[in-house]
């Protein structure tokens, strides 16, 4: 399987959501769903159902998450010499000569 180029960056707030959905979101689910279970019924029990469709949805985010982790290659964007070419992770300064405006454009994933 190729790999996915990333930044630095990007690799950083992926691991950082992965680490709140870890440790915060999934036990948060759990208890909700147990709470819910306490209830009775779970056919009619709206707030189970709701906790288990938000439990899917924080498993799949966390297998996508630890999928693209796996698969990138993480390149350091300093470290790359400017040669006048736009790459991956580049900032480009695009400058109005009508406004003198200055806009920054960068490339992260």
């Amino acid at each position: 399987m190729e790999k996915t180029p990333m930044t630095v960056d990007g690799e950083k707030i992926l691991r950082i959501e992965l680490e709140r959905l870890k440790t915060e979101e999934r036990p948060r689910i759990v208890q909700a769903i147990s709470e819910a279970r306490e209830q009775g019924d779970l056919r009619e029990n709206a707030e189970y159902l709701y906790a288990k469709e938000e439990q899917g949805f924080i498993e799949g985010r966390i297998l996508d998450i630890e999928s693209k982790l796996a698969n990138s290659n993480v390149k350091d964007v300093s470290q790359i010499s400017p040669n006048g070419k736009v790459i991956f992770g580049s900032t480009v300064r695009l400058l109005n000569f009508e406004s003198d405006d200055c806009l920054l454009y960068t490339s992260d994933a």
